[in-house]
């Protein structure tokens, strides 16, 4: 069979005939990677061929199909059955990506222990030997006899292997160690990313087994390799967090059995992962009150709220432009919120670097932290120490007007139940909202209102 040769971009999966130092589609340089493919015309005779005598499949009435129920294993782990949409289906491939040493093995290796109390479970690991792997589950507490290590990178000698044993959970560290023979490009290549895991997914479906793929990430945080892996599977998750803290935020970015909105909180000790209960508790502890530019919000993130504090400093630029600088919070929106507050609020801020960042390492892409950032930045602004028992909810608009946000009763509420007794929101939110006993609720219309409100406490 005759083979030709293509150049495919390792970030986006574009094929070009020719090597680019650029990819058109995506725009990164130097990812694009030769690449062995059959030739097409004589493929597509072998699967014509195969085709033929086959049975012919009808498309059915939606009222003639039954619905098929769902099969979930618990982890063990109230936090991560959250995520998942409450527990690990039958028959599922789940993706799990992160930054080196987040903690995406050692998660795994954690539900281990529950999930073997009654299932068989396989752990494949391309990067670690099965001693190595042996000494991190004696340090996790992971005892079980039903979990099976394995150190390969062959995908066929891999499924082979789980035709034998025949588990209910397989484990796969990482895909980008996984390669097949009959692909000439080299392991982690789009080729042998996008075949492996299309391989896996056909146990997956075929056996009934839940499977769990590792997943490397690039340096903008992405999953390494093709999109089209995160098309393939059924579930992908996200480990975020810096490497540096100890608590960890897992967040589900396509999920088909469950919720995408829900986030785990996991705090890293020496024994493994913690589940942290109560986030809001653990995102403002050693909080400090008596200084500017602190700011609380509510989060919602899924089912429930969560409190954060968005810190903010506005200091004289000693650069000919100044700085504007943002961690946990959009740059863009802070840059068009700090225009607001230029325009709108007639706040001095072109001399003044402003550097936001969203304490414990929780990323919040909701607006309705937008007057809390607003609140940050005129604190800090103006040396002023906001309330401390104030949270301030709420849209800005380009008008510096605050926009109504939705489920502003459970907000309030999630704040009264952390102590809080004051908020500032939209007026137009208060209308018909239930706010508890002994708690104070402020409506305002434009973010300068809310900025003289302070300047007066």
């Amino acid at each position: 069979m005759k083979s030709k040769t293509t150049y495919i971009c390792n970030e986006c999966g574009y094929k070009s005939p020719k090597w680019l130092g650029k990819c058109p589609s995506c725009g990164t340089w130097n990812s694009m990677e030769e690449t062995v493919i059959a030739d097409e015309k004589k493929t597509s005779a072998v699967k014509a061929s195969a085709r033929e005598g086959a049975p012919r499949r009808a498309p059915k009435r939606i009222n003639e199909v039954q619905p098929g129920f769902e099969t979930r294993y618990k982890t063990g782990l109230k936090e991560l059955d959250r995520v998942l949409g409450g527990g690990i289906v039958k028959g599922s491939l789940i993706l799990v990506g992160g930054d080196p040493g987040i903690g995406k093995s050692t998660l795994l290796l954690q539900i281990c222990q529950k999930a073997g109390e009654d299932k068989k479970i396989l752990y494949v690991s391309g990067e670690e030997s099965e001693g190595q792997i042996k000494l991190r589950a004696e340090r996790l507490g992971v005892t079980t006899g039903n979990l099976y290590l394995m150190s390969e990178t062959d995908a066929e000698i891999i499924i082979d292997c789980i035709n034998d044993i025949k588990p209910e959970i397989v484990i796969i560290d990482s895909i980008q160690t996984i390669h097949r023979d009959d692909i000439s490009s080299a392991a982690g290549s789009v080729p042998q990313v996008r075949e492996a895991t299309n391989a896996f997914m056909r146990v997956a479906k075929s056996m009934g087994i839940a499977m769990f793929i590792v997943g490397h990430v690039t340096k903008e945080g992405a999953i390494a390799g093709p999109r089209v892996l995160e098309h393939i599977v059924d579930c992908v998750l996200y480990f975020e967090g810096d490497r540096q803290l100890t608590f960890r935020i897992l967040r589900a970015v396509k999920n088909r059995f469950g919720s995408t909105n829900e986030i785990g909180v996991f705090e890293m000790l020496d024994t493994g992962l913690r589940e942290v209960e109560n986030p809001s508790a653990m995102l403002l502890e050693g909080r400090n009150t008596d200084i500017s530019g602190s700011a609380i919000v509510c989060a919602i993130e899924g089912s429930r709220g969560v409190m954060a504090e968005i810190q903010a400093l506005v200091t004289p630029t000693g650069f000919g432009n100044p700085r504007r600088m943002s961690s946990g919070i959009d740059l863009y929106r802070l840059l068009l919120l700090i225009a607001v507050l230029e325009k709108r609020a007639r706040m001095n801020l072109s001399n003044s670097d402003v550097y936001l960042n969203v304490a414990g390492g929780l990323k919040i892409d909701e607006t309705a932290a937008d007057l809390g950032i607003c609140a940050a930045i005129a604190a800090s602004q103006y040396d002023i120490p906001l309330p401390p028992d104030m949270i301030f909810i709420g849209e800005v608009g380009l008008g510096g007007e605050l926009r109504s946000v939705a489920r502003i009763e459970q907000r309030i509420s999630e704040a009264a139940k952390m102590g809080f007794t004051s908020a500032i929101v939209p007026k137009q939110s208060l209308r018909g909202a239930r706010v508890p006993d002994g708690f104070a609720a402020y409506g305002i219309r434009t973010v300068s209102e809310m900025i003289n409100m302070l300047r007066r406490k």
